[in-house]
């Protein structure tokens, strides 16, 4: 297993006279910015709709179901996105990737102003055709542009975009809903707003750069294009997914995104309509904070990958189970009580506080496993594989937990018993690989591209000694 190499060691921020001179409009920020603003308009308000519980409905049951069914489309898209890079390439699979967005948040005006279900299972399965290709793509956009020394910084500002979506939504749902102190659906209005938003997504995909356009300030060429035929690619992919280090991290992608499902039905499920609104703006803005808290400190090359990697897993392992003992103790009692929270009401604050601080971590667990992905990948053509692989599995786990919190049972106290059970059980195996990781017995993807770039130097200057 000791097979890891640190991806970050070496990797000091250097003098600017040694930087390589770029674009504005060709520098990683520039990129990291469209590839922001591509997540804020798809995913981001996606997100946003769901921060509202349950997409704002006043019953989780039908959208639980619908997302069920997005994530399942999901897991195919994502298993074949590299072969799709390798037709369109990695802005093209990014484009194609936003379009199902606006569909389904059509879908979701309609059920909730007509009370309509069809459009919104079509929009469902739309979403799901075009996102898994689209996770898949940003991923890799977000692992393989930035330089080094501000891939943690980048990755951290590349999510705060997505998370920028869900406070816009919940600003706007707050101010539309700040007298409705009861349970039910939110104002219809509000997706009139996130559609807009949705059907930008891919006109500002248009501004990303190709991958052979970025400028780094280390001077690398960064390269995410699929040459192999995709049959080829279909086959790699499979194969990494059967790998021992990928399978023995799947159950630590599931306790992290699993929970998302569970958070927003528990939100919808026993809070009224106002708070649900402030917990959607709340809730982003704390999770931008400690995300990018997070990324500052999976940055700091004067620390070892050893210290990073173990202190974040253990703070994770830790926090994370807390809270799922919190929100056991609080499910197992509102079951019998059948509340519904208002910010006037007693008891609010325990019950609120515990979804902000879930919340919290899913933004730190969805970070840290960019941070492990990274780590596994030892060539540019892995980077993509293992984030489409990363995509497929979260995915596959959301779907089950979208479909299982359809379920009355399961959305009042099952998921959240389910999902405390599952952290537990996820520790052991993602422990075996991250214990590894800062061992450096093997290259990675950029200590390879500066082995090549020193290479290519002293070949160049060897050529001119010799003319």
């Amino acid at each position: 297993m000791a097979e890891y190499a640190d991806a970050h060691a070496g990797h000091a921020i250097p003098p600017k006279s040694e930087r390589h001179p770029v674009r504005w409009n060709r520098s990683t920020f520039y990129n990291m910015t469209i590839l922001g603003l591509c997540n804020l308009a798809a995913p981001g308000i996606w997100g946003a709709m769901n921060s509202l519980g349950a997409g704002g409905a006043a019953s989780p049951k039908v959208v639980n179901a619908a997302n069920a069914l997005t994530f399942c489309l999901m897991v195919v898209s994502c298993y074949f996105s590299s072969a799709i890079v390798h037709y369109i390439g990695i802005k093209g699979a990014l484009i194609f990737g936003t379009i199902g967005y606006a569909p389904f948040a059509a879908g979701l005006y309609t059920n909730n102003r007509y009370g309509i279900d069809w459009l919104m299972l079509l929009g469902a399965a739309l979403c799901g055709i075009s996102a898994g290709v689209f996770w898949m793509a940003e991923a890799a956009i977000a692992i393989a542009y930035p330089e080094p020394w501000n891939r943690g910084k980048a990755l951290g500002y590349w999510l705060t975009y997505r998370l920028c979506g869900q406070i816009l939504g919940g600003a706007i749902n707050l101010g539309l809903n700040a007298s409705n102190d009861q349970a039910g659906k939110v104002s219809y209005t509000v997706f009139i707003v996130f559609i807009a938003i949705q059907a930008a997504g891919p006109f500002v995909g248009l501004f990303l750069n190709k991958p052979d356009q970025v400028e780094r300030q280390d001077g690398q060429k960064v390269s995410l294009a699929i040459l192999e035929n995709p049959w080829h690619e279909i086959k790699a992919t499979t194969r990494g997914l059967f790998t021992p280090k990928f399978l023995l991290i799947v159950l630590w992608i599931g306790q992290a995104v699993f929970a998302e499902a569970v958070f927003f039905t528990y939100l919808a499920t026993w809070f009224s309509v106002r708070s649900r609104a402030l917990g959607s703006f709340l809730s982003g803005i704390v999770a931008v904070i400690s995300g990018n808290l997070l990324g500052h400190w999976l940055d700091r090359a004067k620390v070892s990958l050893k210290i990073r990697t173990r202190s974040t897993f253990w703070g994770l392992v830790v926090t994370q189970g807390a809270w799922w003992l919190w929100i056991t103790i609080l499910a197992t009692r509102f079951r019998e009580t059948r509340p519904t929270h208002d910010w006037a009401s007693p008891g609010f604050g325990a019950a609120f506080a515990v979804y902000i601080l879930l919340t919290i971590g899913f933004q730190l667990n969805y970070l840290f496993l960019y941070f492990i992905v990274t780590n596994l990948a030892k060539g540019e053509e892995e980077v993509i594989r293992y984030a489409a692989l990363l995509r497929g599995v979260e995915s596959a786990w959301q779907a089950v937990s979208y479909g299982l919190t359809s379920l009355t049972i399961f959305g009042e106290v099952g998921g959240i018993y389910f999902n405390f059970a599952l952290w537990a059980v996820a520790i052991g195996p993602a422990w075996l690989v991250l214990r590894h990781f800062g061992s450096g017995l093997k290259a990675h993807v950029e200590e390879v591209r500066e082995v090549n770039t020193v290479l290519s130097s002293e070949d160049g200057e060897l050529d001119t000694k010799q003319h």
